[in-house]
Formats: C-alpha cells, structure tokens, sequence
C-alpha cells in the first residue's frame, strides 16, 4: 500500500469515526444505534456480523445482548468467561482476534456456536468506560485471515466510543424501568388516594360529596338506620359500606341483598331464612342474611321493591330485633344494624299505598341523599384517572395522557347513569385504546341530547357558576378595586367564605 493509499484508508477511518460519534449522539436504542454503526464501519472494515456481548454480574457470564444483523436463531444463552475469547478479554481489558477459527481448537463452544454462520475471522474488543466495564464488542467475518494488528486499533477506538453508547443507553433503559415502576405504583397510590382518609372506594373532593361524608362520619358511630337515597349509579352501595367500615361493628360481617333482584316469593327466605320443608324444594334449612348480618351491618338496596305483605315483617325485625325462619316457630334475636338504599320517591309511594308508612319513618331515622354525577363535576377527572388507572392495569395496558378536549367532553356530559354509566365508558375507552393516550368514543355522548335532558340548574350550581365567571374575568384576584369581591358586590372574606363552601379553588 502506498503513502497516498494509506493516507486514503486512514481519512476514512477517522470520517468514520466521526459518523460513529455523531450515530451514538442520536440513538438510545442499541439495536438501532448498531444497525447504523454496522453500516459506517462496512465501509472502512470487513465484516458478516457486529454483536455485543454482556457481562451478568449474578452469574458471572457473558450473554449476546445485540447482533448485527440480527440471526434469530443465534444462541443468546450465558456463556462461562472461560469458555469464549470474551471472557478472556473481559478479564485482560485487551482486545482479541482470530484469523481462522477453524483451526483454532482452544474454544470448542466458540466452534459450536459460529458454524452455522460459517464464521472464520473473529475480533473482540473490551467494552469499558470510565464508571465500568460491560462486556465485549464483537466483530465477525465470514473470510479467514480478515483482521490484522492495525484493524483490531482502529477497531479498538471504535469500541472506546460504542463502550460510552451502550453505557448510555443501559442507564437509559434503567432510568425507564424506574420510570415505568414508579408510574405503576403511582397509578396503584392514585386509586388508594381517596376524598378522606375513611372512605375507601368514594373518589371525589366535590362541596357535595364532602357534606355528604360529613353526614356518614356523623351517623356512623351510631346504630341508628340510615336511608341511603339516589339516582341509579350514584355509589349507595359504596356509602353503605364506608358507614360499615367506620361504625364500631367494622370487625363483624357486612351482608348485602339487593331486593329488586329476587323474585317476590325468594326475598323473605333471602332475609329471615327457612326451615326444612317450609315449601316446595326447601330441602334444608337455610339460614337468612338478618342471621348471617348478626353484630354486623345489612345492607339492603332497593329497598322500595320489597312487596307490601313482606314489610310488617321487616318493621318487626327493625323495632323488636327479632323474627322467625319461614316455615318456623322459634324466635330468633339478632342484633343488625340495618342501612338500606333506594332510588325511588319512598314518601310518594307512602302516599300511593305502595309502601307502608310506619316503615317508611322506621327506615328514614337518618336519610343520606346522594348528589348525581351531574351535580359534582368536579369529581368528573379525578374519576376519569381513577377508573383509566384500574381499567389499564386490569387488562395490562399503559395509558398517561388524557386530553383536554376528552376531558371537557367528559366534564360536560350530563350522565343520567352517573358514575356507573361513567366506569363503563372509561372501561370501554381502555379497551379501544391502543396507545398511551385515552381514546374516549365520544360519538356515544351526544351533546344534544345531553342538553336536552339536562336537569333545571340548581341555585347552588348558577352560585358557583356566578362566582367562577367573576374571578376568571379578574384572574382570580380577591381583594382591591378590580378584585372579584368587588365585582361581586360582597366583602373578601365572605367570597372566601362562599368559595370554600361551594368547592371552588384556583387551577394549578
């Protein structure tokens, strides 16, 4: 080779080595990174095959991390330091080639490995950076006598740079899988954040909600019956259960009946139990929920459908603690407290004859109304995330982004199911998420029809509205000449007052 010759090869070595640089610079993916880099160095090198080798410090073996082009059945199984050239460079820190593996009988898994690429020429070069060293670069040609002293320097230089990339884009992969941990324990401590410290389930952090907490925390220490009463889907359920979990009985059973969802001729087997024989299949005896709720809470839901000739007895059991097995003469005492639920307008069912009064006053000893969804929008994001979250998780997907125009659409939406109809909208919109942002079908929650159906607003609701238009129009300035107090024609401290009340508070 010439002057001009050598000079030639060696400006080309160094453009290349400035390609390998600038390829490092743009690329975190090591597969992508070395699909790049096998192409630079083809042009000054030969070579078949560029794989990195790392080193597991729990078994203190070398394993094939990346392959250049990529061989699927390449085997990427541990391999001990003593059994490959790498581990021998691993432990030098000093590069190594071989110019005809076939001839070569030091490394028989070496051997096993590389025939079936008809590998002959193989260089390894150490991979170590100033923090540590990580593995080996390997580079390997399918020619025999392919590599000298000079290429394996050159080559050398090239893995001082790839040693910083791989270094760099191990820590970033580190940094992702702390990323992805801490979002997911994120995401497990959004659902377990709650409006209070006591109420499990219920999300939320409206002004309604929290009078309606502040109600539960009131009655719960007490024996007294509360009358849960809401629209479908608005959480009475969830509300029985926080009174449960609060009240001095949380140690004993919690039972639960929906009354609406046995036939008339079952529900007082369901709630007081039956004898052997008492009728027709009763094979044995059976034990009711009043006996299964003893020192506990039962919760009965739809309580308005239990039938007229069912409720004397039910009056009984509330005032006496006592009833009989269908079928039976024995008395049985209980000691329940009993938390029942409806949706429908009991007192005018009172005044139909389809309910009987005397229960009807027994049942309402503390009634807990439950606002609808569309009456504590507030609560509308907080439960869009929660329900995304535990939606994600449960079926293995990863969403973090919600957007504005979403969550607008959401806030908007009147949802005559309340939060029931908005768990099974999330529930879908996971489902129809491919990405990590939520794709919400929002076709299915028509805004005309939203409008249309759309209830009287309530004085509360035109309050807030009234005090939300004023400090926008003064960007949330209280106090002094142009405040929203002013505006508004009451004193600072009244609009903070009535802003705390109504739950309004600044946006972040």
């Amino acid at each position: 080779m010439t002057s001009a010759d050598q000079a030639t090869a060696d400006d080309g070595r160094y453009r290349t080595l400035l390609a390998v640089s600038e390829a490092i610079i743009s690329h975190r993916d090591l597969s992508a990174l070395f699909h790049e880099l096998a192409g630079r160095l083809q042009q000054v090198v030969r070579f078949d095959y560029l794989g990195v080798y790392l080193h597991e410090a729990a078994n203190n073996t070398l394993r094939l991390h990346v392959l250049e082009p990529d061989e699927p059945n390449a085997n990427r199984a541990s391999l001990p330091l003593e059994e490959t050239p790498a581990g021998l460079v691993w432990q030098t820190q000093q590069p190594f080639f071989l110019s005809n593996l076939a001839e070569d009988q030091r490394w028989p898994r070496l051997q096993e490995r590389a025939r079936p690429f008809g590998v002959q020429s193989l260089c390894w070069l150490p991979l170590t950076t100033a923090r540590r060293q990580l593995g080996t670069l390997n580079i390997a040609c399918k020619q025999p006598l392919a590599y000298d002293n000079a290429d394996v320097g050159f080559l050398h230089l090239v893995a001082n740079q790839v040693a910083v990339a791989v270094d760099n884009a191990l820590a970033f992969q580190e940094i992702e899988a702390l990323k992805d941990k801490l979002a997911k324990e994120n995401a497990y401590l959004e659902e377990e954040v709650r409006t209070g410290d006591n109420f499990g389930e219920i999300v939320g952090d409206s002004a309604a909600l929290r009078q309606v907490l502040k109600q539960v925390e009131t009655v719960a220490s007490t024996a007294s019956t509360v009358l849960i009463r809401g629209e479908t889907g608005t959480g009475k359920e969830l509300i029985a259960r926080a009174l449960h979990e609060l009240s001095p009985r949380k140690a004993r059973t919690f039972v639960k009946l929906n009354c609406a969802a046995i036939p008339t001729g079952l529900l007082e087997s369901e709630l007081f139990g039956h004898e052997k024989g008492a009728f027709t299949g009763a094979i044995a005896q059976k034990i009711g929920r009043f006996e299964l709720a003893h020192q506990g809470t039962l919760f009965l839901d739809e309580v308005g459908d239990i039938p007229l000739e069912l409720q004397p007895k039910l009056l009984r059991v509330l005032q006496e603690q006592e009833f009989e097995r269908l079928g039976g003469t024995k008395t049985i005492k209980v000691d329940v407290r009993l938390v029942a639920a409806t949706h429908r307008d009991l007192a005018k069912m009172v005044a139909d004859g389809r309910f009987r009064e005397d229960l009807y006053y027994r049942l309402n000893v503390f009634p807990v109304l439950l606002p609808p969804l569309r009456e504590r929008r507030d609560d509308i994001p907080r439960l869009v995330r929660h329900f995304t979250q535990r939606f994600a998780r449960r079926m293995g997907r990863r969403i973090e982004t919600i957007s504005t125009t979403v969550m607008d659409a959401l806030v908007r939406y009147t949802w005559p199911g309340n939060v029931r109809e908005l768990q099974n909208v999330i529930e879908r919109a996971v489902i129809l998420s491919p990405g990590l942002a939520l794709q919400v079908p929002l076709n299915d929650l028509p805004a005309a029809a939203e409008e249309a159906s759309a209830p009287a607003v309530t004085l509360t609701d035109a309050e807030r509205e009234h005090i939300l238009a004023a400090l926008r129009d003064t960007g949330w300035v209280l106090g002094g000449p142009k405040g929203a107090a002013v505006r508004l024609g009451m004193k600072r401290s009244t609009l903070r007052w009535k802003m705390k009340r109504l739950g309004i508070s600044r946006p972040e």
